[in-house]
C-alpha cells in the first residue's frame, strides 16, 4: 500500500517543474493525479508520460468559472477529491519603480487569487469526500526580500496568512479539511534553468544561485516532491495552517 493509496488528487501547473515532480511521487505512492495547466498540449504529453493514473485537465487558474467547472469534472469523473495542490504560479521581476501597475497585479492574480479560488472551489468536494489536504505554494521569496521582486515577494508573503484563514475556517466548521502551504528555496527546474542561460555569465550566475542557499546548492524539483506526499498523506492528519520551509536556509540567511 502506497502512502496516498486511491487518493484523488487535483494538482495546478502539473505540467512540468515542481508539478510533474510531485505528480511523478504522488503517483509512486498509489494515488490518482489530475494535473491541470493551461498549457494543453505539455499537459497532455505529461500525463501520457506519467501513466494510466494520471489525467489531464486544461486550465486557466485565473478563471473563478474554469474553478468550477473544473471541480465539478473531478467529481463526475472520479466521484471524490482527497487532495489540492495549489501549485501553478508565475514569477514577476521588478522593483517598485521598474514594474508597471498591470504586471503587479497580473502576479497577483496568478499566485494569491488562483489560491483563493481554488479553496473556494474545492473545499466542499473534499468535505463531501471525508476531508482530506490542500497544499498552498509561498516561496522562500515570501520571507526574504529582493528590491527587484516587490510583487512576488509580497505575492508569496500572502500565501501563508491566506492559508492560517483558510485552515482556521475548516478547524471551525469541523469539516476535517486541513490546509498548510510549502515555501521553496530556489529549486532548479526547467524555468530557472531557462533564466540562468539568458543571463550574460551563465556559469557565474548559477554559482550565486548555489551559494545563495546557505546548504550551498540549489534544490532538485524531488526536495519538494517528497513533502507533498507527506502533506498529501494521512502522515500529516495533525498538521494545518503551517508553512513548511524547504529551502536550503535561505530564509533564514
Amino acid at each position: 500500500m502506497g502512502r496516498v493509496q486511491d487518493k484523488v488528487i487535483l494538482l495546478t501547473g502539473g505540467a512540468m517543474g515542481l508539478g510533474e515532480a510531485a505528480a511523478r511521487a504522488l503517483l509512486a505512492q498509489g494515488a490518482t493525479v489530475i494535473i491541470s495547466d493551461y498549457n494543453g498540449e505539455a499537459g497532455r504529453v505529461t500525463a501520457a508520460a506519467l501513466g494510466e493514473h494520471c489525467h489531464f485537465i486544461e486550465q486557466d487558474v485565473t478563471e473563478w468559472t474554469r474553478w468550477g467547472e473544473v471541480i465539478a469534472e473531478v467529481e463526475i469523473r472520479f466521484g471524490r477529491l482527497d487532495v489540492l495542490v495549489n501549485n501553478a504560479a508565475i514569477t514577476v521581476f521588478g522593483s517598485i519603480a521598474d514594474i508597471s501597475v498591470e504586471d503587479f497585479r497580473r502576479c497577483y492574480t496568478f499566485d494569491v487569487d488562483s489560491i483563493f479560488m481554488g479553496c473556494k472551489a474545492a473545499i466542499p468536494l473534499i468535505a463531501r469526500s471525508g476531508g482530506g489536504s490542500i497544499i498552498n505554494f509561498s516561496s522562500a521569496a515570501g520571507v526574504k526580500a529582493s528590491a527587484d521582486l516587490a510583487a512576488y515577494n509580497s505575492a508569496k508573503a500572502a500565501v501563508p496568512m491566506l492559508t492560517k484563514s483558510i485552515a482556521l475556517y475548516c478547524a471551525r466548521e469541523g469539516n476535517d479539511v486541513r490546509v498548510n502551504c510549502v515555501q521553496p528555496g530556489t529549486i532548479l527546474t526547467p524555468n530557472v534553468e531557462s533564466v540562468i542561460a539568458g543571463t550574460p555569465d551563465p556559469d557565474a550566475t548559477l554559482a550565486a544561485f548555489s551559494m545563495a542557499q546557505p546548504i550551498g546548492r540549489m534544490g532538485e524539483p524531488e526536495d519538494i516532491a517528497h513533502l507533498m506526499v507527506y502533506l498529501a498523506s494521512d502522515e500529516s492528519k495533525f498538521a494545518t495552517g503551517a508553512a513548511f520551509a524547504v529551502d536550503g536556509g535561505l530564509s533564514m540567511a
